[in-house]
């Protein structure tokens, strides 16, 4: 997950209000039910601690939800009496929640909206190509491509009288085939999609799958139904969530890989808290891994104003010359710290407990692979 879009959260101090809401539910009665959350969540933050003004503020934008339509939920990050930043959901939150700390708490966004591919669905047949752009929130048309409709039929004839009519139909499907991958080559990069899913007969499939540049090849999924089908929800959503699967297996080999120490005799990865924020002090975080059901997503560390000063205990920050310091979570400390240098992170929870290698790694929920240079 690109964490760029964070920087909001980190251009002022706390403390903040971080609000996960749910807005699946849509029922005659949704209005009133969301009323009652915004007022819930709005006192719960109160009762932690946090100032009218914020409360109020939330409350407002909850309120603002009460017809919304939003497929899955809302998180909102509020201070000084202003929601700062409220990105949609991709995944409905586990339950409505409120929380008031030093910083925003962004860790549940890792599995929330974070692994949201986006997909372009490509109906495919012998004269052209129909695009889909298929995400959490919906789908629209993303275009569509045209190619030669003359002729686009094999005969049934073996006369060698036809072998001029069968070369011009080979040649107007290979035509059409490189039309519609040059066509979904620019809608990819136009979308930057994730995911691209061929529907149609297995030889325009393949056809087309052939001609798409090489760096698009990892992304392509073949659907296994006929020309002119519409491939339904179920099928898209299974999908995304291999995609989703198979991208976390991938980082966390890597990790697996990179905890050895290499010819150098420095290791491409680390785990376990101490170890984290001695990297993430010294701006090593290439990526940083997180299993928010591990113990150490939760351990409390110790923050200072700027996202390298953190440290396990308070009297290490005094010791750096940090003069003030607050608690906060191990994930969201290590999430700030990754948003200041440009490192992504990735909820590793979607990968195969097989592929996991040794049991739940990374150790206690928190790990990364380290840059060195």
């Amino acid at each position: 997950m690109d964490l760029a879009f964070l920087h909001p959260l980190y251009e002022h101090p706390g403390p903040w209000a971080s609000v996960y809401v749910g807005t699946s539910r849509h029922t005659e009665d949704t209005p009133h039910e969301r009323h009652l959350t915004a007022v819930a969540l709005s006192e719960e933050l109160s009762r932690q601690g946090a100032d009218e003004e914020t409360c109020r503020a939330v409350r407002e934008a909850l309120e603002e939800l009460r017809h919304s339509s939003e497929p899955h939920g809302r998180a909102l990050f509020a201070r000084a009496g202003e929601v700062v930043l409220d990105p949609p959901l991709a995944r409905a939150p586990n339950g409505d929640s409120a929380h008031w700390a030093p910083l925003p708490h962004t860790a549940p966004l890792l599995e929330l909206a974070g692994e949201d591919p986006v997909c372009i669905v490509a109906y495919i047949d012998r004269k052209g190509a129909d695009f889909e752009l298929r995400s959490a929130l919906g789908r629209r048309d993303a275009g569509a491509v045209a190619g030669r409709q003359y002729p686009v039929h094999r005969t049934s004839s073996v006369d060698w009288s036809e072998r001029h009519f069968q070369l011009r139909v080979e040649n107007t499907w290979e035509h059409n085939a490189a039309e519609i991958a040059d066509a979904l080559a620019v809608c990819q990069e136009e979308t930057r999609a994730d995911l691209l899913i061929l529907v149609g007969e297995q030889r325009e499939r393949r056809a087309v799958h052939e001609r798409l540049p090489k760096r698009l090849h990892d992304l392509v999924v073949e659907a296994p139904h006929g020309t002119g089908s519409r491939l339904l929800h179920e099928d898209v959503e299974r999908a995304r969530a291999d995609h989703v699967r198979q991208r976390a297996e991938r980082e966390l080999e890597r990790f697996l890989a990179a905890r050895a120490p290499g010819d150098d005799g420095r290791a491409g990865a680390v785990e376990g808290v101490p170890a984290l924020i001695e990297a993430a002090r010294e701006h090593r975080i290439d990526e940083l891994l997180i299993r928010p059901d591990g113990p150490d997503a939760h351990r409390e560390v110790w923050i200072g104003e700027d996202p390298d000063q953190l440290a396990v205990r308070r009297t290490d920050l005094k010791i750096l010359g940090e003069q003030h310091s607050w608690p906060a979570r191990a994930d969201d400390a290590l999430i700030r710290s990754a948003v200041a240098t440009g490192a992504p992170a990735i909820s590793v929870t979607a990968a195969a407990p097989e592929t996991r290698a040794e049991q739940e790694a990374p150790v206690g929920g928190l790990g990364a692979l380290l840059r060195w240079t």
